[in-house]
């Protein structure tokens, strides 16, 4: 088993997108795949999450279709931090040319089920910040000052 962390944001937005794909799919005259427009019954997964220690912090994502193999195919590359210049500063940047990657390959039915699986974890998490994007503890929230 391998896990990559992913932001709250990233993991909403892969799970919205895995559904697009799937539902243009199911919109393609003549398609030789059998999409389901929902998650097949026995493919729903409400099992306890396990505690993981990730394998790295991802950054660039890409996600795409193999229609060889009927399916969606996700890459996951870490974030990368490097030295900005010489006065110490430090910048984070995606690094897609890392030789370090996730890449995993999804059937049809497994891909929807893991797109409502998360957005189900995302949606019981706790609630982001319309100003800042942060997200908001239960006992209040102070946004941080904006960058100038």
């Amino acid at each position: 088993m391998v896990s990559v962390a992913l932001e709250k944001q990233q993991a909403a937005l892969l799970a919205d997108k895995i559904d697009e794909i799937l539902d243009q799919l199911i919109t393609v005259e003549g398609n030789p795949f059998s999409v389901p427009t929902s998650t097949p019954i026995e493919l729903v997964d409400n099992d306890q999450l396990d505690a993981v220690l990730e394998q790295f912090r991802t950054g660039a994502m890409s996600l795409g279709w193999d229609p060889t193999t009927a399916q969606v195919v996700i890459e996951a590359h870490p974030i990368t931090i490097v030295d900005a210049d010489d006065n110490d500063e430090w910048l984070v940047e995606d690094s897609a040319n890392e030789p370090e990657m996730l890449l995993v390959r999804i059937p049809v039915g497994t891909a929807r089920a893991f797109a409502m699986r998360t957005r189900e974890i995302v949606g019981a998490g706790r609630p982001t910040c319309p100003l800042c994007g942060f997200p908001m503890d239960a006992d209040g929230h102070i946004c941080p000052p904006p960058e100038i």
